[in-house]
């Protein structure tokens, strides 16, 4: 095993929730405000979620106000808490084995913690299985990807050095993370299969995986 600690993100990297939760959101959060003209597709909102971002798409794209804003904030908790996204198939036994072999399992995410905790314990594949540790958003951009906050509290609570740390995530926030703490990362594309965007972020992460089965081979490495 290659590394110690795995900082794995939820959302399109762990669970399927965008199709399921997240887009399905947008579109009622557009048909509330009256602007379903400006609803966009599945595709268009996994290429807004990799660049110029969500925050962005809300505050400079939409222009939304902040009674708007807390409009689909409401919204998207409603959905969020009340559905519930698939894992990915083999993500879960995957995880335990790396957890079996001894290593540990850093939940990094832009969704809250109260929801990524609900995924995993209602989970029915492998009943009683939990990260070690799952830091979500609270809403202080300081302690959220792309700042470096997770990874140097990873480090510390687990006093680990930063090479036996691997980043694993789906979008920029977490890449530039792993870049900045000096940390190597995966990028992961098995969530919406777009060329433009598996072509972006495999420039800046240190490896690249099209399935699950292409990361459990940098985890665990075969001998020559």
């Amino acid at each position: 095993m290659n590394y110690q600690c795995l900082l794995i993100d939820h959302d399109d990297t762990t669970v399927d929730s965008t199709p399921v939760i997240h887009h399905k959101a947008h579109l009622e959060q557009m048909r509330r405000l009256n602007r379903s003209r400006q609803a966009v597709s599945l595709e268009e909102w996994f290429r807004i979620n990799y660049h110029p971002g969500l925050r962005h798409f809300l505050t400079k794209t939409l222009q939304l106000t902040p009674e708007e804003e807390h409009l689909c904030y409401e919204i998207w908790r409603d959905f969020t808490t009340t559905m519930v996204p698939p894992f990915f198939p083999g993500m879960l036994p995957l995880l335990r084995r790396f957890k079996l072999a001894g290593g540990i399992i850093v939940v990094v995410s832009h969704s809250e913690e109260d929801i990524i905790r609900s995924h995993y314990e209602g989970q029915t594949d492998i009943p009683g299985f939990l990260p070690d540790l799952i830091i979500g958003w609270t809403g202080d951009t300081a302690k959220n990807k792309p700042s470096t906050w997770p990874v140097e509290t990873s480090l510390r609570h687990f006093s680990l050095r930063p090479d036996q740390l691997l980043v694993v995530d789906d979008l920029k926030p977490g890449i530039t993370m792993a870049n900045s703490a000096g940390v190597d990362s995966v990028a992961v594309g098995w969530s919406h299969r777009l060329e433009e965007i598996r072509k972006d972020i495999s420039r800046f992460s240190t490896y690249y995986a099209d399935s699950i089965e292409e990361l459990e081979k940098i985890l665990f490495p075969q001998p020559d």
